[in-house]
């Protein structure tokens, strides 16, 4: 195992010790109660499966068969949950062939990063996750269940979900994939023309048929955004089964992997004798994996925050630093858009995440002792999925590379370290993405351009104001702000400044997503704007300095007017009403800084 890998978690698990603790206790402690509808009373469990068969009640009322709850981000909205259509009745067929019941415990809210870009709807994104979690949490309360399985796939979706399901942690839990659309137009034509519509050089109706052209129908979005950056997350922390992640919707394998999924949470339940509950699952070394994931395959800013917040919900306090250090000796194995041009399904057809876990596991990158939905060790999920008629069947995956340009070798790597860096320094600490970055681009000295609304920015842009080096400052974007928005419809005029030839950089204490590109952006920025942070206090024309390499960001005043400097209080009146923004507001009061997870909750590591 590599020293740094073993220091980290070390300190991680000393870092957590008394809240990870009380958490243990409380998980233990319920799961000495399952079945949970044991302790119903006799009119509570007849509420429970009044409209069940009667078989299934019959099933149900014995204790020795379990009873599955379903948990569902379905709407037919979104592309990528769309799929979850059919689910249940697949589940509970599964269920039924293994003599137990299955139940849709309830549903939670699944918003679209992609349909509310740059529209006032992403200031409630964030927000999203933690009311997953809360509907999760009610969708659970009824006690009546001996194993969970969870529907969902996008960008706080399943962050939510794990969530709340750490709550129930005393469950077996096992995540459900549908899977990635078929592959559309093409990343680099995409982007080309994304630029030229920023550029006045094509119309809204190239653009849009553009668009429909890569996003064309069910399963996620093709590029390796926040979304699939979930799908690798929960392969990686054992909650999927091996190979699942990115099979299409419309392959038969993807209902064959749906009924083993059921069967495999039937398997771990108490009454199965191979009780794998959910909090012998994620522990400090599986989050430690799923940071090893990230860094390794290039994977979405977003999880920065993310898995910060679901591990504070199992009792587990991860920092940026540890982000940081493990970025230090994690190579990059692996170039999907935004940080090449091959979408997922080719990087699944070139050895997929089986591949480069294999790779990482013989590097002595990941923790092999861990458990997982199948058992023990985490080697299992270099195996493939392969179908013996209707059954799902596991071979030894490819222990090679198909595809040198999508996919590496540990000895090989895109690069050395990490796609990820955090930057320290007297504006704050933040993340910046630095994998699809190119190395002449790492670190860039320039007046700062400053803005309170990326839509001033987009305007600035068009009036030719930007044709300059500059550093651009988009602040007052935090969590307390107004809900800390993805910026992402800043990456194409940026990334024309850069085209032009000019040094450009973006600075702020907002997101810019699992489709940060080419563009240096420093982003998540702490303590943010709006509660005194030092982006508060920057003036036009003041010189910064980004340094992705050194990890530092600087802004060349000296400390005598800094200190004389008063803060710039932003116009947040408009950030507080519309699209049911109002309906947040204590969610904005209580909401924590980003590198604490950006969270409403207070779990163990807050209390006394």
């Amino acid at each position: 195992m590599n020293d740094t890998l073993l220091r980290v978690t070390e300190r991680i698990i000393e870092r957590s010790r008394p809240s990870r603790q009380k958490y243990l206790d409380r998980m233990r402690d319920a799961g000495e109660h399952i079945p949970d509808r044991k302790q119903l009373s006799c009119g509570n469990l007849a509420h429970g499966f009044a409209a069940c068969s009667e078989s299934e009640k019959n099933t149900i009322k014995l204790m020795n068969a379990a009873n599955l709850g379903i948990v569902t981000a379905y709407n037919d909205m979104l592309s990528a949950h769309h799929p979850y259509e059919r689910f249940p009745n697949i589940i509970k067929s599964a269920a039924r062939e293994m003599g137990c019941t299955a139940q849709v415990a309830g549903g939670t809210p699944a918003m679209c990063d992609g349909v509310t870009q740059g529209q006032p709807g992403m200031e409630l994104s964030l927000f999203s996750r933690d009311t997953i979690a809360m509907a999760t949490g009610v969708a659970l309360s009824h006690n009546m269940f001996d194993a969970a399985m969870y529907l969902g796939v996008c960008d706080k979706i399943v962050p939510g979900l794990v969530i709340g399901a750490l709550r129930f942690g005393y469950l077996p839990t096992v995540f459900v994939p549908a899977g990635p659309m078929p592959s559309g137009l093409p990343n680099s034509e995409k982007a080309r023309i994304r630029q030229e519509f920023a550029q006045g050089k094509v119309g809204r109706d190239e653009l849009l048929q553009a668009e429909s052209d890569s996003y064309h129908s069910a399963g996620t979005c093709t590029f390796y955004g926040t979304a699939n950056t979930n799908q690798m997350l929960m392969e990686f922390m054992g909650l999927h089964l091996p190979g699942s992640s990115f099979v299409n919707p419309d392959n038969v394998m993807r209902d064959a992997l749906t009924r083993e999924a059921t069967h495999q949470a039937v398997r771990i339940t108490k009454q199965n004798g191979r009780y794998t509950p959910l909090f012998d699952v994620l522990d400090e070394r599986a989050f430690v994996n799923g940071i090893v994931g990230l860094l390794s395959t290039g994977g979405s800013t977003n999880l920065t925050i993310h898995l910060i917040a679901m591990a504070r919900a199992a009792g587990i306090v991860l920092t940026w630093d540890d982000f940081s250090d493990l970025s230090k000796i994690v190579p990059s194995l692996a170039k999907v858009y935004p940080n090449g041009m091959a979408d997922v399904n080719h990087f699944h057809a070139a050895g997929g995440l089986g591949y480069v876990m294999g790779e990482l596991l013989d590097a002595g990158l990941l923790h092999n002792d861990v458990k997982t939905i199948m058992g023990e060790g985490l080697n299992q999920y270099t195996h493939e999925p392969f179908l013996d008629d209707d059954d799902i069947v596991y071979r030894d995956g490819t222990r090679e590379s198909l595809n040198e340009d999508i996919v590496r070798p540990a000895s090989n790597p895109f690069n050395p370290q990490g796609g990820l860096q955090v930057l320290k320094g007297n504006l704050g600490t933040g993340v910046i993405k630095v994998s699809a970055v190119k190395p002449e681009q790492r670190i860039i000295e320039a007046p700062a351009v400053i803005f309170e609304s990326q839509h001033d920015l987009q305007a600035s842009f068009k009036a030719g104001d930007l044709d300059k080096d500059c550093i651009v400052v988009v602040r007052f974007q935090g969590p307390k702000a107004n809900g800390m928005p993805e910026l992402h419809k800043l990456t194409p005029p940026l990334g024309v400044l850069q085209d032009k030839g000019y040094k450009v950089a973006l600075v702020t204490d907002g997101r810019m997503s699992g489709a940060s590109g080419k563009v240096p952006a420093a982003i998540h920025m702490s303590p943010e704007a709006s509660e005194g942070g030092p982006l508060a206090k920057v003036q036009p024309g003041d010189v910064i300095r980004l340094d992705a390499e050194a990890g530092t960001l600087e802004i060349k005043v000296s400390p005598e007017e800094w200190e004389r400097r008063e803060l710039v209080r932003g116009d947040l009146s408009g950030n507080q009403f519309g699209v049911g923004r109002e309906l947040f507001a204590h969610m904005r009061d209580a909401v924590s800084a980003a590198e604490q997870g950006a969270t409403v909750f207070r779990f163990e590591d807050f209390e006394d």
